[in-house]
């Protein structure tokens, strides 16, 4: 009995002491947020407003923390103009809704047999759907209503996409999402999360941004989907309540250059619903990391813009919208692209698609800086050069 006891003593100890411990060191990654400075970039004075909004959000009609007009609330005090709420299995058509001053799109998150399915803009009921149906079949059922239908998380080792046939017919892909930074973490505890949570205590924000750890996976697939036809890229902020609504919406948003929907938004919910929708779906929408600053202004030259566009040999340029320190923002290419000397262009070297993003230097987990993404556009096609050309 006195060996159990004894026993029982040391693992109290030891268990109070790693308690001091995790305590101590978030308590340390608390201090180093408090002096965390956001944003990074600065925008140009005249840079113009472009429409700004949260993408794939849950409420309590399914796994959420937070009504509608608890969601809505949080995205008007953290500036966003919309909201697509995409709760789980919500099949049942409901309509948009200046709530707070701030646009409610209507979506829905499908749970098929093979992974989740995110769908928005859609100008008909949705027929015959169900939980857990064939991957194809909601895809196909998503086109059939005039939506967009588009790969949740489609490489999270919890939910990802599993079926190849689809995957191919789905025209939008999450490149980066929220969720997937926080599952990360999770299985990183003392690298990711822990330093999250600790900043999460004084700088709530800046406990979101250090999840945001991109992994080569995503970007791997997105570019092996998207040789095959035009993809849509999305930033998704899956939010559910934990980390709170406001300091994601804070965090990122999925941006509708003024070229595609002038701000502000119609006030009638109806237009200004199909016209985002539509804005989304067209290629031209931008994710931008708004902590680190805003986008408006951002321009991507020496390509056709709508279409997404360009031949090989052609040489794509970074126009940033705010102005940076010196070495403190880079471009980064992915796919048929290689960034030229200056450092602002992209020479397209072979037919295919290229990925082109701006990242920054932004507050790191420590009192130092580490390499985030900042600005996130839709790819661009790579076309063989033409006779002549």
């Amino acid at each position: 009995m006195s060996r159990l006891k004894t026993a029982a003593g040391k693992g109290g100890r030891a268990a109070l002491g790693l308690a001091v411990l995790v305590l101590g060191v978030a308590g340390f990654f608390a201090l180093s947020a408090s002096f965390a400075t956001y944003p990074v970039v600065l925008p140009k004075e005249d840079a113009p407003r472009w429409v700004r909004g949260a993408f794939h959000v849950h409420t309590t009609r399914s796994d959420g923390r937070g009504t509608p007009e608890a969601v809505a609330a949080a995205a008007r005090a953290a500036g966003l103009d919309f909201v697509v709420l995409t709760d789980h299995n919500d099949f049942a058509p409901r309509e948009p809704a200046f709530v707070h001053g701030v646009l409610l799109v209507h979506g829905v998150e499908i749970s098929t047999s093979h992974g989740h399915l995110v769908a928005f803009g859609m100008a008909r009921p949705l027929e015959g759907m169900r939980a857990w149906m064939p991957p194809g079949d909601a895809v196909r059922a998503v086109e059939a209503a005039g939506g967009t239908a588009v790969l949740a998380h489609p490489v999270q080792k919890r939910n990802p996409w599993k079926d190849d046939a689809s995957a191919k017919e789905a025209p939008g892909f999450e490149l980066y999402s929220a969720d997937t930074f926080f599952r990360h973490a999770v299985r990183n505890p003392f690298s990711r999360l822990l330093p999250a949570v600790g900043a999460s205590l004084t700088n709530a924000v800046h406990g979101v941004m250090l999840l945001v750890a991109p992994e080569p996976e995503p970007m791997a697939r997105f570019l092996e989907l998207s040789r095959e036809r035009p993809r849509l890229a999305f930033c998704a902020h899956d939010a559910h309540g934990l980390p709170p609504y406001g300091a994601v919406f804070a965090s990122l948003a999925m941006y509708l250059p003024s070229e595609t929907l002038p701000f502000p938004l119609p006030e009638d919910a109806k237009d200004a619903a199909v016209r985002v929708s539509r804005a989304l779906g067209s290629g031209q929408a931008l994710c931008a990391f708004r902590a680190l600053g805003e986008p408006g202004g951002f321009v991507l030259e020496g390509m056709d813009a709508v279409r997404r566009e360009a031949r090989e040999g052609d040489r794509l340029t970074v126009r940033l919208p705010g102005l940076p320190e010196a070495d403190s923002a880079r471009v980064r290419v992915w796919g048929s692209g290689r960034l030229g000397a200056d450092g602002r262009s992209v020479e397209l070297t072979e037919p295919g698609v290229v990925q082109v993003e701006v990242w920054v230097r932004a507050p790191g987990r420590f009192f130092g800086t580490e390499w985030r993404p900042w600005l996130v556009p839709g790819p661009v096609r790579v076309l063989p050069r033409g006779p002549g050309i």
